[in-house]
């Protein structure tokens, strides 16, 4: 008889709320030519990368976000 397949527990996920660093989302959700959203202003990547992310990760991603919205 074979063994049974070890069940490994998926890797732990940073949550995707943070009270430390929320959300920029505000469920406006339109990419324009750049991959950037329109609602938040973070790129496509940024956005898939927020749920596993540290907030101190988090907090560059907003300030990118932040410059992105008022323009250079």
């Amino acid at each position: 008889m074979s063994q049974p397949a070890i069940v490994r527990p998926p890797k732990p996920l940073f949550s995707n709320v943070s009270p430390a660093v929320p959300s920029p989302c505000i469920s406006l959700c339109r990419l324009d030519e750049a991959k950037v959203c329109l609602g938040c202003f973070r790129h496509v990547e940024d956005i898939r990368e927020w749920r596993s992310a540290d907030d101190q990760r988090r907090r560059v991603i907003v300030a990118q976000a932040e410059r992105r919205k008022v323009g250079p």
